[in-house]
């Protein structure tokens, strides 16, 4: 699991909270959620190896939807109409989130203004509350950040291809996070 050190207080006081990153890439038929759909999403452990992963299809919640969006997903209207419940897709992530026993989980993707719009607006619809409490982290603004260059991409660090699977999209997004911490130097405690 993925550790930040946070430092508080008068004095230089160190305080260990444990932050569990979670990668996540989600798949839509459209640009919001309400009106359009999440169709899947997939989420990853930021930890040695990355072997817990999740993955969930999630019915459309409207007649609304934007062919060349679904198109990106790889599925068809008619695929995605045989897809589970969304209540039951985000019951089962929040039962796999919690399966992972963190003391805080922490929302991190390579686009967060779109994947977390749709994760933060399906938890609260279906099941009321969000696992993730109301933050999330963009781990191209990381990269930027590590780096001191708002031009630079971290694209070049993911060893998945990029294939627009949100398992495979999340996986390549945490081994670029994993390369930074172990090659890069960023401070970043892992178990």
């Amino acid at each position: 699991m993925s550790e930040i050190v946070s430092f508080s207080g008068v004095h230089g006081l160190c305080i260990l909270e444990r932050m569990t990153f979670i990668m996540v890439d989600i798949e839509s038929d459209g640009p919001i959620p309400g009106d359009f759909s999440m169709v899947c999403l997939g989420a990853v452990a930021v930890e040695p190896g990355l072997s817990r992963t999740f993955y969930g299809q999630l019915k459309p919640i409207s007649e609304a939807w934007v062919p060349d969006a679904l198109k990106v997903s790889g599925f068809t209207r008619e695929q995605t109409l045989g897809f589970a419940e969304p209540a039951l897709t985000m019951q089962q992530f929040a039962s796999w989130l919690s399966s992972l026993r963190a003391k805080r989980l922490l929302f991190i993707s390579d686009n967060n203004g779109f994947d977390w719009q749709f994760v933060n607006w399906y938890f609260h619809h279906f099941l009321h509350k969000n696992p993730f409490g109301f933050s999330s982290q963009n781990l191209g603004s990381l990269y930027k950040g590590l780096v001191k260059d708002t031009f630079a991409t971290f694209k070049h660090l993911r060893r998945t291809a990029h294939t627009h699977h949100p398992v495979d999209d999340a996986r390549g997004n945490a081994e670029a996070l994993l390369h930074m911490k172990e090659q890069m130097g960023l401070k970043l405690a892992l178990d």
